[in-house]
């Protein structure tokens, strides 16, 4: 629903919290499955809101030729898209396929989860169904994403000193308050704290990282060395301060995220 498998992670993980949260509050739950659908369907749908506040949604003024927001050919077409189709549409446009034709909102439920107009919601589901069909007849020939020159020093840097186990040398590049999230596992915050991060993939040796995209985002790439075919198997995304390394976030105990990302390596 929210276009990337990093931010479905994060609106999973938010749910998660929610759950517990509330699970602790309440005397009994029928049925589990239904009800943690229920929370994980409505964390996406607040993401959409929030994306949805920073745009504007088409005008009202071609109205008059859109056709009836019930066809069964393009609900086939939005159910089988895949997730680099729907990557393509503005974040109007792909909230409204999805929520009607793939997860069955009428007009107006979609108007008040989004918070627009029917009109508004007619236009954007239009112009979607018009650019997914178009997007899923073309040729996947895009060509590659290119890294910034910045990009490429600071991950060359990184997977270089890390594939040499130079841990020392990575320390060096963090920032005092450097954060690290070990999704679903741990955080650590601070220099000292997340040094023992790095002292535990020491004593690992089923990693050999490479630079990537995932997502269309910088990215460290993690492979088995045992593996000839070098498959993707998790991912590493670091974000810079002017200090140093500001952020890690390592999904080793997430590998079910990569099998939603659009993964590109580039070495």
């Amino acid at each position: 629903m929210v276009g990337s498998s990093i931010d479905g992670e994060d609106v999973v993980q938010e749910a998660l919290v929610k759950a517990i949260e509330a699970f602790s509050r309440m005397t009994a739950v029928s049925n589990i499955e239904s009800w943690l659908f229920r929370i994980v369907n409505n964390s996406a749908l607040d993401f959409l809101r929030q994306q949805l506040r920073q745009q504007s949604l088409a005008g009202d003024e071609e109205l008059a030729r859109i056709a009836d927001p019930i066809d069964a050919v393009q609900q086939r077409q939005a159910a089988a898209a895949g997730l680099r189709a729907f990557m393509q549409l503005p974040i109007a446009q792909r909230s409204s396929v999805i929520l009607m034709d793939v997860l069955g909102y009428s007009l107006e439920e979609i108007g008040g989860i989004t918070g627009s107009t029917v009109p508004a919601v007619k236009a954007a589901l239009h112009r979607g169904r018009e650019r997914l069909r178009e997007t899923i007849e073309e040729p996947d020939d895009r060509p590659l994403p290119a890294l910034s020159e910045a990009d490429r020093v600071r991950l060359s840097a990184y997977v270089d000193r890390f594939n040499a186990r130079d841990f020392d040398a990575i320390r060096n590049m963090l920032a005092d308050d450097v954060r690290l999230e070990l999704v679903n596992k741990t955080r650590m915050r601070g220099r000292r704290e997340v040094s023992r991060y790095f002292g535990n993939y020491a004593s690992m040796h089923d990693w050999q990282l490479r630079i990537g995209f995932v997502d269309g985002r910088p990215a460290i790439l993690a492979t088995d060395p045992n593996d000839f075919a070098r498959r993707t198997t998790y991912f590493i995304l670091l974000r810079w301060t002017p200090e140093g390394i500001g952020t890690i976030r390592d999904f080793r105990h997430a590998r079910y995220v990569i099998e939603a990302a659009e993964i590109v390596a580039l070495s």
